[in-house]
């Protein structure tokens, strides 16, 4: 967690700004793959960042926004098995963040 001060005519307030993220294992594309989330802050709308190993070892960064009520991945170039998960990646996010 982040607390962020701010002094006003003598007086101080302390917000605090939660820090999200969270590792999850699900399966995709046959096999069980780490994938960790975590939400940017400074950002003026929502936003989480996802990344996940492939076969290979490299990693797949994918960023997730939510225009309307649905976190829905950010246009870019990923594998299917990834954006097959688009759904998946919205009801953990929603759990994380109403804990």
């Amino acid at each position: 967690m982040i607390a962020v001060r701010k002094i006003q005519r003598g007086t101080m307030q302390i917000h605090f700004i939660k820090n999200v993220q969270f590792t999850k294992l699900l399966k995709a594309e046959g096999r069980l793959r780490e994938f960790n989330f975590r939400k940017i802050n400074s950002s003026s709308e929502p936003v989480f960042t996802i990344d996940v190993s492939d076969d290979r070892g490299n990693r797949i960064m994918l960023r997730l926004h939510k225009p309307g009520n649905q976190w829905t991945i950010m246009p870019q170039v990923l594998p299917v098995w990834v954006t097959q998960l688009e759904p998946t990646f919205h009801q953990l996010i929603e759990e994380a963040v109403s804990e």
